[in-house]
């Protein structure tokens, strides 16, 4: 331990980021502590990741079994299937507790302390945590910032957390609407979607923006939309947004045009999910304390190596992490920074390579992808001087999609014409989430297709297809 103070390392959140920091920086001999004033776990444990996957989980089981199609066409017949609302709920909530259980332990095992409170700083390596029983002050010679993100609600939105909610409330699964509207068409829309839907609601998504599935690569998402939402009991407006929703029985929305901002109609559900991102809990951290401050949209500046930054400078023993600092709001995404945080502070320079994280809806068939959606990369191509190529392979021209019944689905390859480098990978379709990893590790080492196409797939599997789209883009 540092002479003088009474931790090496203060993490003041415990989310998956503060707690993968907090794992690796005992694996690298500092004594650790981390700080909570609400659940263990953060966001992806208790009200993210975790819940919302189990929910996925088994609504998808429920489409899968209900599928008397696709389930004819494979030589299975099956009537009359049945699920419990309750037993649902339950599986999601008991998961949340083991594995808010199980992060916990592992902390207390390798000797981490579990300080709960509210932790802000206090001045340079200072740290004081709040608690009902008063407030107490530690130092440390190192400080991680992890505090995370809550949803965001537009002006003009009443949140009851009843009839109209966030993704907060929606995991829970209380009750399930007969009609209820979803604003916001990104991943916590398009995944909440895939459970209503598979469980018999009505849906109205809400799009302010004028293409549904605005973030994603625009062929996945033409794609996304055939199979994801077209053939499914989902109604859509794009480019308008809700100028007001009223909570109640039933909860009224008010639509206006986007763009315009005219009122355009007026509909009337039996409850609204919030979905439009989120925002940061930066407030009352005392970076002040230290010189620092947010940026304009209230994120912790931060520089590659996760030091915090005030002025373009850094501030010496402060590190911040995960979604507060507004680069990739991702649970794996703010463990990695917590691990590149920790290896800086212990002297071994490293940068986080965002190029290479991936991301993932897991949805009904599953989306995914890595690096840059094709815009992107030929925005690059013009400022940098070179051309960008693409090549596109389906699932279904693939042996193992056929047996599985499960045809629907794409792999798209984005690459420089010039060196070969791959600049992003996007795919859409069954096992997505796990297949894309091959593409992460190509972009982390900066591969070309022409090297990733002479390499050796098992046959016959999904991974066939990333195959497949390597060797067309060098054919």
């Amino acid at each position: 331990m540092s002479d003088g103070f009474d931790y090496d390392l203060v993490i003041i959140g415990a989310g998956v980021g503060g707690h993968g920091a907090a794992l690796h920086a005992v694996s690298c001999g500092l004594k650790t502590a981390i700080i909570e004033a609400n659940d263990m776990g953060g966001t992806c444990v208790n009200r993210g990741c975790i819940p919302s996957k189990a929910l996925l989980a088994a609504s998808g089981k429920v489409r899968e079994l209900r599928n008397a199609h696709h389930l004819k066409a494979l030589g299975i017949q099956i009537s009359n299937v049945q699920f419990s609302r309750e037993d649902i709920a339950n599986h999601a909530n008991n998961l949340v507790s083991k594995i808010q259980g199980d992060l916990t332990n592992s902390l207390k095992r390798l000797g981490v302390d579990i300080i709960r409170g509210w932790g802000k700083l206090v001045g340079s390596q200072k740290v004081s945590v709040s608690t009902d029983s008063g407030e107490k002050t530690f130092t440390a010679k190192d400080i991680i910032l992890s505090p995370g993100s809550i949803p965001f609600v537009p002006p003009g939105i009443e949140v009851d957390g009843k009839t109209v909610f966030t993704s907060d409330q929606g995991v829970k699964l209380e009750t399930l609407p007969d009609w209820v509207a979803i604003i916001g068409s990104g991943y916590i829309g398009l995944e909440f979607s895939d459970v209503y839907s598979a469980l018999g609601c009505e849906i109205t998504m809400i799009e302010a923006l004028d293409q549904l599935m605005p973030g994603f690569d625009r062929d996945i998402a033409k794609l996304a939309e055939r199979v994801l939402i077209t053939p499914r009991d989902i109604e859509t407006h794009v480019g308008i947004y809700a100028k007001r929703v009223i909570p109640g029985s039933p909860v009224v929305i008010e639509l206006a045009n986007f763009k315009t901002k005219e009122d355009v109609d007026v509909i009337e559900v039996d409850a609204c999910l919030v979905a439009t991102g989120r925002i940061p809990a930066t407030q009352n951290l005392g970076l002040e304390s230290v010189g620092a401050e947010l940026d304009r949209r209230n994120y912790i500046p931060v520089n590659d190596s996760m030091a915090v930054l005030s002025s373009g400078e850094v501030v010496p023993h402060l590190w911040a992490i995960g979604d507060a600092t507004g680069k990739m709001m991702l649970a794996h995404a703010a463990s990695a920074q917590g691990i590149i945080a920790v290896e800086n502070i212990c002297g071994r320079t490293k940068q986080i390579d965002y190029e290479s994280i991936p991301a993932a809806a897991f949805t009904h068939p599953e989306v995914s992808y890595v690096g840059k959606t094709e815009t992107a990369a030929r925005d690059m191509g013009k400022e940098l001087g070179f051309e960008v190529g693409v090549a596109k392979s389906y699932y279904k021209g693939n042996s193992k999609a056929l047996a599985e019944g499960e045809a629907d689905g794409m792999a798209k390859v984005i690459y420089r014409k010039d060196t070969g480098e791959v600049l992003g990978v996007h795919i859409f379709g069954l096992h997505a989430s796990d297949l894309i990893h091959e593409a992460s590790a190509a972009i982390a080492n900066r591969q070309t297709v022409h090297t990733l196409a002479h390499l050796v797939h098992a046959h016959p599997t999904l991974s066939e297809v990333l195959d497949e789209a390597y060797k067309r883009a060098v054919a």
